[in-house]
């Protein structure tokens, strides 16, 4: 043991693997790897630890070890072997040449060694694994007569020397285009020189390894990378190709997912607006490229009601009228949606609700139903809607009919044409009547309805009395056939006596649901003139009153307010809209 330890010192750079345990050399010697390569100027690399190069015999342990054979300029190969106790195993290694040639600009690293005997330890450039093996210093320590050089991209390069698993220098150097850099590792000092070589070859490729007699030229290529994403714009919870691609490189790191491949692609979903940045690093250097993607969190939502106002009546335990409302959403770039206090819902969808008022109501009332959408996505996006939904009606009394005034255009009816006038949405406001009024007969079979006709200000008074009539006698008519019985309602024409005044009208249009549009605003004569082109509804006997409210928001509205009489075209169009739609929804079933 004591002669072992003393070899063990004064061979100076022996490789720790080369020793074996005490208990381990009593019964088992070690044995020899005998390695041949090709090129003869070839590395080996055993276990990771660098050991020479050239053809050699390497005292190893017994068991398996991992080889590496490298040159710059060739493809390195990679060979386990097992060794026996006092066996000597042979490998014979012929490398493939690769990669092509390497171009402008470059500069160039001498190696010194000054006193220090290093000549066949490895250097690494850039990293320190036998990846990163460019050469030995015996290639790279000579510039006089014979030229043994180190060619790299122009920057700063981390400089490893090392041999036997122990690194006799490591160090940063900076080279610039076209200038040499000469380092002793010695001492570590460095200086820098004019490359005249290199600013002749600047616009010639370089071959990546070339040897003669005293001469070796190793030109190491330039990392590059680059990354891209598509698409670049997403919305939450999409996904987008992060795509990559390198080349001279060793390694890759990939900010958000370190390490990947040095090239590949992959799907991702971020979460938030990220840049994704590759660092791309080889015997050339480090090289840094970046991709953005653009997340879009914000969340877009609607929600309404096909009706705001709904009525509901109910005498004991018969419900005699229950009107429904259907809700409707649509929300985009949500992944949760949510409507209080439905639950959980389908991003877009409808529901039709059938309301009811508390157990505890009783006489008229009027309650309120919020319901409220809340969406929202993983990216922290979110948006809120919100509608009310007024139930009306009455328990257990007689129920209050809710009455609204029908309108007329300028000149409708006429005599000739006694049925034309009552546009679409009328009809549609006396077919609820006359729904509703039949339930209404339940809690007080005298009911009746008085039907009362008017007229604007313009045209003579026998003119417009008889209007009025047609007018009357239209709205009756429609009700007929709607099912209310001719015995239940009451006809009278005023023609223009008793018109609402102006005040009214102004008073009228700021209680309105409905607003008109700005172009109607402005034109308030109109707007006055429509209003007394009307027909007034009363619940007798309770003389309940039909409210005066101009449906400004009807698609026809507009037909109703004009001044000027509208065409008979437009009037037959508007007036058969309905029937239409009826006649197609019966097609349909």
């Amino acid at each position: 043991m004591k002669r072992q330890r003393f070899n063990v010192v004064c061979s100076g750079l022996i490789f720790s693997l080369f020793l074996v345990s005490t208990a381990f050399a009593q019964s088992t010697k070690p044995g020899k790897l005998k390695i041949i390569v090709t090129p003869k100027q070839a590395y080996t690399f055993v276990d990771g630890q660098a050991i020479g190069p050239g053809r050699r015999t390497i005292r190893l342990d017994v068991g398996a070890h991992h080889v590496v054979v490298a040159n710059y300029g060739y493809k390195f190969a990679e060979k386990d072997v097992s060794i026996d106790s006092d066996h000597t195993t042979s490998v014979d290694i012929t490398l493939e040449p690769a990669g092509a040639e390497v171009p402008g600009p470059r500069g160039r690293i001498q190696i010194e060694v000054g006193m220090r005997r290093a000549g066949d330890a490895a250097v690494l450039l850039n990293g320190k694994k036998p990846e990163y093996f460019v050469g030995h210093v015996d290639e790279f320590n000579n510039d006089i007569g014979h030229h043994q050089e180190l060619v790299v991209p122009p920057g700063t390069h981390q400089l490893t020397v090392t041999r036997y698993g122990k690194e006799l220098w490591s160090g940063s150097v900076t080279v610039e285009a076209n200038q040499r850099v000469i380092v002793d590792i010695s001492n570590g000092k460095e200086k820098a020189k004019p490359w005249p070589r290199g600013t002749d070859q600047l616009s010639a490729s370089v071959a990546r390894f070339a040897a003669g007699t005293a001469t070796t030229t190793v030109a190491v290529a330039p990392v590059s990378s680059s990354v891209s994403a598509n698409p670049s714009k997403i919305d939450c919870n999409q996904n987008t190709q992060l795509a990559w691609t390198s080349s001279e490189t060793i390694d890759a790191d990939m900010s958000g997912m370190s390490p990947v491949p040095t090239s590949g692609e992959k799907s991702i979903s971020p979460r938030a607006t990220t840049t994704y940045e590759l660092t791309a690093t080889g015997p050339g250097g480090t090289t840094k490229s970046n991709a953005t993607v653009e997340v879009n969190p914000v969340v877009q939502a609607s929600l309404g009601a096909s009706q705001t106002d709904v009525n509901y009546v109910r005498k004991g335990d018969k419900v005699l009228q229950q009107e429904g409302t259907t809700l409707s959403w649509t929300t985009s770039n949500a992944d949760s949606v949510a409507i209080d206090p439905l639950g959980s819902v389908e991003p877009s969808g409808t529901k039709s609700l059938t309301l009811a008022p508390a157990p505890s109501t009783s006489g008229m009332f009027d309650q309120e139903f919020k319901y409220t959408l809340t969406a929202t996505n993983v990216c922290g996006g979110s948006a809120t809607k919100t509608v009310a939904v007024h139930l009306k009606g009455a328990v257990g009394t007689t129920p209050a009919l809710l009455l609204r005034s029908v309108f007329f255009p300028t000149d409708y009816p006429t005599k000739t044409n006694p049925e034309l006038g009552l546009v679409g949405s009328q009809q549609e406001a006396l077919t609820n009547l006359a729904a509703a009024f039949a339930q209404y007969l339940q809690y007080d079979p005298d009911a009746r309805l008085s039907i009362v006709a008017h007229t604007d200000e313009r045209g003579g008074g026998e003119y417009n009395q008889a209007l009025s009539e047609l007018r009357a006698q239209r709205v009756k008519d429609f009700l007929v056939a709607q099912g209310v019985g001719a015995d239940k309602i009451d006809i009278a024409g005023k023609g223009k006596e008793d018109p609402l005044d102006k005040a009214a009208v102004i008073d009228l249009q700021t209680q309105n649901p409905n607003q008109p549009p700005e172009t109607r605003v402005k034109n308030f004569e109109a707007t006055w003139l429509a209003y007394n082109r009307r027909v007034d509804i009363v619940l007798l006997p309770s003389n309940a009153e039909s409210t005066r409210f101009y449906p400004n928001q009807a698609d026809d509205s507009e037909i109703l307010w004009q001044r000027r009489k509208p065409s008979l075209a437009v009037i037959e169009q508007s007036n058969n809209k309905d029937n239409n739609k009826d006649n197609n929804k019966d097609n349909n079933n």
